[in-house]
């Protein structure tokens, strides 16, 4: 049974983020998917796992940020 290069600890992995500015790891040898992009960061995948873990310090994607920041705004 063929398992997932993402389950691979070893394999190399580059950070993604995407328009909502959610993180993830990918393949270095494939092809990003459209809607995201590299943002520098490549290594094994514990190394990218930390790094995400690092910076993205806020799980709310960036659309349900705006819409709580505008709804504060309003209520000011």
């Amino acid at each position: 049974m063929a398992t997932s290069v993402l389950d691979d600890d070893n394999s190399n992995f580059i950070v993604v983020v995407n328009h909502e500015e959610q993180y993830s790891i990918w393949p270095v040898e494939r092809e990003i998917p459209a809607g995201w992009r590299a943002v520098g960061k490549t290594g094994k995948k514990s190394e990218c796992l930390e790094y995400i873990e690092q910076v993205w310090t806020d799980m709310r994607p960036l659309s349900l940020r705006k819409q709580m920041e505008a709804a504060a705004d309003k209520s000011s």
